[in-house]
């Protein structure tokens, strides 16, 4: 695996993750070679992710009516390290990396049936007023639960 700029340590990187969700390429997802479309990795980025976020609670909160705060994707970005396929079992794994006062960098890895990595990602999201779309910042527990997610769904 070549250098990728958000990962340091790739055996500690792997290590930190404890939250997965699971996901199988559907055929409307690929290409007219078979390959999973380059677009798809973020809808499933975007699926761990709310996983990740419902298994602490935030997703309820984020939408419940009353409630004035939102996360919004301020960036996200995906590596594709090796061909997937239709009918291909994914896991993505998810994982808070730095957590600021009002945004958190996720990162992202999908790996094959064998373990093998095949895709890695990350993104930042901000919590944000609904009301005036400004940056709100994170309770100390929402800040807790990130750090302590030891999670496991699929």
């Amino acid at each position: 695996m070549g250098r990728i700029s958000y990962i340091d340590n790739i055996t500690e990187w792997i290590n930190d993750f404890s939250f997965k969700h699971e996901v199988k390429v559907r055929f409307s997802e690929t290409d007219m070679f078979g390959h999973l479309n380059n677009t798809v990795p973020f809808t499933y980025f975007e699926e761990a992710r709310i996983e990740y976020f419902n298994s602490m609670g935030f997703m309820k909160d984020w939408t419940a009516f009353t409630s004035d705060e939102i996360p919004v994707v301020a960036d996200l970005q995906c590596d594709y390290l090796q061909q997937v396929f239709f009918n291909d079992q994914l896991t993505i794994h998810v994982k808070a990396d730095r957590i600021g006062n009002s945004s958190v960098d996720i990162h992202y890895m999908g790996t094959k049936q064998d373990g093998s990595i095949c895709l890695t990602g990350r993104g930042t999201i901000v919590q944000v007023s609904k009301a005036t779309g400004k940056p709100t910042p994170w309770t100390e527990e929402m800040k807790q639960g990130m750090c302590y997610a030891e999670v496991e769904h699929s």
